[in-house]
């Protein structure tokens, strides 16, 4: 029988959650992926509040809600908001706190989830704030990683691309530190992991190697391959895009070396780093790892809510 625990949380950092709380995420969310249309939200009420645009990560939260019983009310375009004619963040947040049981808030701006979650009681999940964190895209990556190799401890995984302003790999990073993973990254100087999570590494003992040159050992040694985009959208100068956008790009036939244990994630969209030559290879798992974060994502709303179906 479901049982409601006494108190909601909000989710606006990975490093929020313990490795006790990530375990039971990736449990809650093979219970989803078991059973995804059990009708357990009922009677709630979700805010999806898109700052900025998304597909992927604001369609699979509101599927999960939708799966999940709940009823959703929000927005895609800030231009069609109140926010266009000068209303503040906090008077947003607070009047869509009136009406709702959970927010789920994507923005531009770091801090922006945490912020929020500081002026309201109601739990704010945060679907990207910035260039700061990713949880819920961390979470699914993190359900994939344990799926594919049964295991988060002692797996080695190479980030590729966009290393700077990639808040998928940085909240990966920081989620992995609970277990016994090695680092691989690989990235031009303009796009080089920053230093402040170079330093998180060598504060918690993670072993990384850095690398300019995607080469054949490295992929060999891989168990999770992470490729990332050149976000356009990150760089305010354009010429320095064009000049990294197509420096790691990946290909079937670079994947003859590489273990047939390996999978290759992305968080998706991609534009050239993955030739479509890899999606037929059994190790390419990023549509798969898409459809993962339903379940992740399913397990991250009961959980902000206090629900464990499981019980």
């Amino acid at each position: 029988m479901m049982t409601t625990k006494p108190s909601t949380r909000s989710i606006v950092s990975i490093a929020d959650l313990s490795k006790e709380e990530i375990l039971d995420l990736i449990e809650l969310a093979s219970w989803f992926e078991k059973h995804p249309d059990s009708k357990i939200l009922d009677g709630k009420v979700v805010a999806t509040l898109f700052f900025e645009p998304s597909t992927r990560t604001r369609l699979s939260f509101e599927t999960a809600v939708n799966r999940l019983g709940g009823r959703i009310i929000g927005f895609s375009d800030p231009a069609a908001t109140s926010t266009s004619k000068g209303e503040t963040l906090k008077d947003t947040i607070k009047m869509v706190a009136n009406y709702v049981d959970l927010i789920v808030m994507r923005h531009y701006l770091e801090g922006a989830a945490r912020y929020a979650s500081e002026i309201t009681d109601v739990p704010v999940i945060n679907a990207g704030d910035g260039a700061h964190q990713h949880p819920s895209q961390t979470m699914l990556d993190l359900y994939s990683i344990h799926k594919t190799q049964g295991r988060l401890d002692d797996i080695t995984v190479t980030m590729v691309g966009d290393l700077k302003y990639g808040r998928t790999v940085h909240s990966l990073l920081m989620a992995l530190s609970h277990f016994r993973a090695r680092f691989r990254f690989v990235a031009c100087d303009e796009l080089r992991m920053p230093e402040e999570f170079r330093t998180f590494c060598d504060r918690n003992n993670i072993e990384y190697v850095e690398s300019k040159d995607f080469s054949p050992e490295v992929i060999a040694e891989t168990d999770i391959l992470y490729m990332t985009r050149v976000q356009r959208e990150r760089f305010t100068d354009l010429m320095e895009y064009e000049r990294v956008k197509d420096l790691y790009n990946l290909d079937a036939q670079m994947l003859g070396v590489a273990k047939s244990s390996m999978k290759v994630l992305h968080p998706l969209p991609r534009v050239n780093e993955i030739a479509q030559d890899v999606d037929d290879d059994p190790r390419a798992y990023y549509f798969q790892q898409a459809k993962n974060g339903l379940y992740a994502r399913q397990a991250m709303i009961c959980t902000a809510l206090g629900i464990d179906p499981r019980k």
